[in-house]
């Protein structure tokens, strides 16, 4: 595996984190502030010093590569495999009238299934029900097939993310990725290291993705009770107090995000399914507690490894960043202390995270994880 790493920003040139050679039909990710791949330069830049087929991009909030957590720039990884393959295909939720399980559906039915080791997704994050996706694409694999990826980002504004394979970034895309290999190892995991606080309460009423009410009251009033004045700031300020959420008959609870709010209902849109029934508690964090939830992932997604990862691709949360803040890059240190230097290290921070929980194939929306998808041939 050839891996060419590089990095800029509107007023700067690229700067080569490895040697700028020539690669032969690589897979090219490039994450980047939403603003830049909105510009048709910075678009023209990227193709003309990336002049590659098979180019996928993604809005984020924020830009992980090497050890660097980045923002308002553009970060370009570039993998040719030598032994293995894949195939990328691409969706728009816009085109299926918001129905993330009908697109999933599309979207690996598309996708051979034929030696298929696993599947990378880079969706649409602002308003994709991410849970429905997944469950759409897991309708068309087996339960040996691994679903990982994340949810694109628009730092802290949740205006609009973009996304694209091959074309120009757009609204609504959805890109699922097949690795193809008897050779590829790839391995995965994710964690979150927020704690659980205040009483325990029951969803009475919602909807897919939307909450409305928890002990048969607002959802929304009860929340911005625990707020206090930092309601006004919603949605923003439920970053830093998401929802740990434990649906009947599961056995591992999942953290929810808030991405909207409508307060005419007074209802709360989050980043994946709320279940009716299910249980909930606010969550709160530490910056200390969160790097030792990116310790924690390395170590779970190191674990079995037949051979070091050659790629690692780091989803966090945006949520995760902002409790971090000056010190965010102490999670990305953390990472790279378990999984070793050799690994190229790139990603982004998201507004949801897909992986399985460990020891278990079939995947989950997370949110506020730190989460891994290591690569080797």
């Amino acid at each position: 595996m050839k891996i060419v790493q590089a990095q800029r920003t509107e007023s700067t040139e690229w700067d080569y984190l490895t040697g700028n050679q020539q690669l032969k039909n690589p897979l090219v990710f490039v994450f980047a502030n939403r603003f830049l791949l909105e510009d048709k330069s910075i678009i023209e830049s990227i193709r003309q010093e990336f002049p590659y087929q098979d180019l996928v991009f993604g809005s984020t909030s924020g830009e992980i590569i090497g050890q660097n957590v980045t923002e308002n720039s553009i970060s370009v990884t570039a993998v040719e495999f030598e032994k293995s393959s894949f195939i990328v295909k691409r969706a728009n939720i816009l085109a299926h009238d918001k129905n993330a399980h009908a697109l999933g559906i599309e979207l690996i039915n598309e996708i051979p299934k034929e030696d298929l080791k696993h599947v990378f997704v880079i969706s649409e994050g602002s308003f994709v029900n991410g849970s429905s996706l997944i469950d759409g694409i897991e309708s068309g694999i087996d339960d040996t097939i691994a679903l990982t990826g994340g949810m694109c980002g628009d730092d802290a504004r949740f205006e609009k993310t973009l996304a694209s394979y091959q074309e120009d970034p757009k609204e609504g895309e959805v890109i699922a990725i097949g690795f193809y290999g008897v050779s590829l190892e790839i391995s995965f995991a994710s964690y979150g290291g927020w704690i659980p606080f205040g009483p325990e309460r029951s969803i009475t009423r919602s909807e897919g993705n939307i909450l409305y009410e928890l002990d048969n009251v607002p959802a929304l009033d009860i929340y911005s009770k625990y707020l206090g004045d930092k309601a006004a700031e919603l949605p923003q300020a439920s970053l830093f107090y998401p929802l740990n959420v434990t649906a009947t008959g599961k056995k591992h609870p999942v953290v929810r995000t808030i991405l909207n709010i409508d307060k005419e209902n007074n209802s709360m849109i989050l980043a994946g399914d709320v279940p009716l029934n299910a249980q909930v508690q606010l969550m709160m964090a530490s910056v200390d507690g969160i790097a030792t939830g990116a310790y924690e992932a390395a170590k779970l997604a190191i674990k079995n490894r037949n051979q070091p990862a050659d790629l690692a691709i780091l989803v966090s949360c945006i949520g995760r960043k902002l409790v971090m803040d000056q010190r965010v890059e102490e999670e990305i240190e953390e990472v790279i202390e378990v999984i070793g230097q050799n690994a190229s290290v790139s990603g982004f921070y998201s507004y949801g995270e897909m992986a399985p929980y460990q020891s278990e194939r079939a995947c989950e929306l997370h949110n506020q994880t730190m989460t891994l998808t290591l690569i080797s041939e």
